[in-house]
């Protein structure tokens, strides 16, 4: 009710705005060329192209089965998972897809393929093949002992030559990412004219096949689906700021602050669509060859590399949606400067070169308008950036939650797939946002001294302020407890 309020009420414009010299030095980055079209018919634009409709979500449905051409891949791919489609046991629940790899899979040509629709479905479906057959060993060792043991440490040239050669037509890197591969190219619509809601989409590859692991992905695409309401909020946001323009900078916000609530409302599904003790029986598989005590030297791309390649695991930190906002109020800017934050850069790396394109630049046009400077110029757009920091916490809570419920209740594995720390990398993050928060609301306090926030507003205000300092207090006992399970968190090892 109190957010409804703030929403309707009228926004008090100061009559004496300060004038800001945008940017200290930084050089505007312009504006920002926003997909309008999906273009389905064009076959040469990348999938991931940042859009108004599409959001962080491709422009097209994913490929949902491959051309006859690639018939023996189809095959393997459907044959793979611990269970089928049919409910029967496939080949990695007997140690038999390795084997079936090498006797069965063609060294196809992919030289020719130009079509972008087929070339992300088939960088998802090799990145399927390779994740499978390099962690295999280590999911039959973790069901029998709960350790993971060593993966393979060679990726045949049957996966690695066209996973590469694929990888380099779309500029992704040659292994499993969480946009190009396991969860934003990995679903399709049962009534192909129906709406991206969680009813709608199923599957088209899997590591397990269950449920849960269903629940895991198409969560993730449904958060996905509301992104493009998201990036058309924050470009207006900018642009506002850009001109200074109090009124539709506060309508933007608001607007920004809705698409936000409809996101961690549908991440909060995720508890019932994917239960938290069946997490473990498809985690393996997203694993990483990078910073994972099961690929000490990493792997070796036969017919490609004789170096050895080392890349993190799938991630849900790899999402463009949180990163974003980071940038959008300049919180990047608060994060420590540690080795923690350091994998928060990296992570960013993996991602689709559309996605960077335009975090990268929300990150250089917030920082040249002073988003932050210019919201905290008055009482009503203040506090509609504490709202929105505490939509990134919200965010960054429950995310920690899950990490605690879905990961630290079954495992000491000491890092996450990605291949951070898994007790202090996200309350690394969570705790700039809390400082952060805390910042604000004491800026808050000494603009309101004279003019009070109405009642409503002040009680929103209380509300947050308390969080922060009872969630910030809990978070660093929970990591200071934690630390006892997972020693050696900080060694530099984790970090590299």
């Amino acid at each position: 009710m109190m957010l409804n309020r703030l929403r309707t009420s009228s926004s008090a414009i100061l009559k004496n705005l300060p004038v800001y010299s945008f940017g200290t030095g930084n050089v505007d980055p312009g504006n920002f060329d926003l997909l309008r079209d999906l273009n389905v018919k064009d076959k040469t634009m990348p999938q991931f192209v940042v859009g108004t409709k599409n959001g962080f979500l491709p422009r097209q449905d994913p490929l949902a089965e491959l051309p006859s051409k690639f018939s023996k891949m189809e095959t393997l791919l459907q044959e793979m998972p611990l269970k089928k489609t049919d409910g029967s046991p496939g080949l990695l629940s007997k140690g038999e897809f390795g084997d079936r790899v090498l006797r069965d899979l063609p060294l196809y040509d992919i030289s020719d393929i130009e079509d972008t629709n087929l070339l992300a479905g088939l960088f998802r479906d090799y990145t399927f093949i390779a994740s499978s057959y390099l962690l295999e060993p280590c999911d039959l060792k973790f069901r029998k002992t709960g350790e993971y043991g060593l993966g393979r440490d060679r990726l045949p040239k049957n996966i690695s030559v066209p996973l590469w050669k694929v990888a380099e037509k779309i500029k992704g890197k040659p292994f499993m990412e969480y946009a190009l591969s396991y969860a934003l190219f990995n679903w399709a619509r049962k009534d192909p004219k129906g709406p991206l809601s969680y009813e709608n989409l199923k599957l088209v590859r899997a590591f397990e096949g269950g449920q849960s692991e269903h629940g895991f992905i198409i969560t993730h695409v449904t958060m996905v689906s509301y992104t493009g309401q998201l990036v058309d909020a924050v470009d207006r946001t900018l642009q506002a700021t850009a001109q200074k323009d109090t009124d539709k900078f506060n309508e933007a916000m608001r607007d920004l602050l809705d698409v936000c609530r409809l996101i961690n409302d549908e991440m909060e599904t995720m508890w019932t669509k994917s239960k938290p003790a069946e997490y473990m029986e498809f985690r393996t598989f997203i694993m990483g060859i990078k910073n994972q005590p099961m690929f000490p030297k990493g792997v070796i791309y036969e017919g490609v590399s004789d170096s050895p390649q080392q890349y993190r695991g799938e991630s849900g930190a790899n999402d463009s949606i949180v990163p974003t906002l980071d940038n959008l109020l300049e919180l990047t800017a608060k994060m420590p400067s540690n080795p923690l934050t350091e994998i928060l850069k990296d992570f960013r790396t993996y991602r689709p070169q559309g996605h960077n394109a335009f975090v990268d630049w929300v990150e250089k046009k917030a920082r040249y308008v002073e988003l932050r400077k210019f919201a905290l110029s008055n009482p009503d757009s203040a506090l509609l950036y504490l709202c929105m920091l505490d939509q990134v916490r919200e965010f960054r809570n429950r995310h920690w939650l899950f990490t605690k419920q879905y990961i630290i209740a079954y495992t000491s594995h000491p890092v996450a797939t990605g291949g951070s720390p898994i007790v202090t990398w996200l309350p690394n993050q969570l705790g700039a946002v809390l400082d952060t928060m805390n910042e604000t609301l004491q800026l808050l306090d000494n603009m309101t001294k004279n003019k009070k926030l109405d009642p409503v507003k002040a009680a929103l205000k209380n509300d947050m302020e308390k969080r922060v300092i009872s969630q910030r207090q809990l978070l660093d006992r929970e990591v200071q407890e934690l630390r006892q399970k997972y020693p050696n968190q900080d060694k530099a090892q984790v970090y590299n």
